[in-house]
């Protein structure tokens, strides 16, 4: 899915479907009085964030699941395996499990580390804490009431904000500003620009700000690339590998988490050939692409650095002492 233009602007359309958006509130107030809260008896900390679509929730987590082994724990990651077929709780195989079963993100996620997909994330919590986690990651949990969380980080692409601040589908929130700034421990900005909305917030909600870095951008350096995407937000991708030096032949936008057929990666090949170019693609996309189709195909991985890594080293020391 694509956002609307309309969502980042607070414009006639958004006003005539604000309307609806009291419906989308109203559904989430009552699947919160229907759900009992549990907690997994380990700190319980959750990437998530106030809009659709892509912020960079999991180079978020992947940093956090880092941080946490360096001060000596053993967390494990815990998603709803958007876009899989398994309901769970599951034990994400690398080596054996597709995109199609347990999603692109849980993919990514472990071959970083232990993860679990699991629709009822408390029983992936669960299940995580008796094969050994001692704290949980959460990945896109930050609206999900089954689960008490001890540390909820809201991730924010500082170029997208927050849209027109309207609720779904007026705009690209999943709740009002005011009700998801109750639920973080700080507000993890990715990129260098200041969206209005931080510049009004209120001092006792941190801000740590980050930016996306590539791993192996010297790969495609003065290199000619048709790339392709199925994400949130292409763009980002497209202007990392412009930053990277690559020449960018053409690039080719698929649908967030598409499925990718062989027709299609047949003809992104020939289309390749024909402009005398490289095709590369995102590390979640290549996540769903099937492994007898790998051939000739790159990515560009990053990885989240921070401005200020002590800022966030004492939020997680501190709700782990807490815990």
């Amino acid at each position: 899915m694509r956002d609307p233009r309309f969502w980042q602007e607070d414009g006639i359309l958004a006003t005539a479907m604000t309307p609806l958006s009291l419906l989308w509130r109203a559904g989430g107030c009552v699947r919160t009085m229907k759900t009992t809260p549990r907690h997994p008896g380990c700190p319980v900390f959750c990437v998530g964030n106030f809009t659709v679509g892509g912020a960079g929730k999991t180079p978020t987590a992947l940093a956090l699941f880092d941080l946490l082994t360096a001060l000596g724990r053993t967390p494990h990651f815990v998603s709803r395996g958007y876009g899989g077929s398994i309901r769970g709780p599951h034990r994400v195989d690398p080596a054996s499990d597709r995109a199609d079963q347990v999603g692109d993100e849980p993919l990514l996620l472990a071959a970083r580390g232990p993860t679990w997909v699991s629709r009822e994330r408390f029983l992936g919590a669960e299940m995580a804490r008796a094969a050994g986690a001692d704290v949980i990651i959460l990945d896109d949990g930050l609206q999900n009431p089954s689960l008490i969380k001890d540390c909820s980080f809201a991730v924010i692409d500082s170029q997208y904000g927050i849209g027109n601040g309207r609720v779904i589908p007026a705009g690209p929130m999943r709740e009002p500003l005011d009700s998801g700034l109750e639920k973080v421990r700080a507000i993890i900005l990715i990129g260098d620009e200041t969206p209005d909305f931080i510049t009004n917030l209120h001092a006792s909600v941190p801000v740590v700000r980050a930016r996306i870095e590539t791993e192996n951008g010297a790969d495609f350096t003065h290199q000619r690339v048709l790339a392709f995407a199925g994400i949130g937000r292409p763009a980002k991708f497209y202007e990392s590998l412009h930053q990277c030096g690559a020449m960018i032949a053409e690039t080719q936008d698929f649908s967030d988490h598409h499925p990718f057929s062989t027709q299609e990666l047949s003809d992104l090949r020939t289309r390749a050939q024909t402009l005398g170019a490289r095709l590369v693609t995102t590390q979640k996309d290549l996540m769903r692409l099937p492994s007898e189709n790998l051939s000739g195909i790159s990515s560009l991985n990053i990885r989240l650095v921070f401005d200020a890594p002590d800022q966030l080293n004492q939020i997680v020391k501190t709700v782990l002492a807490d815990g």
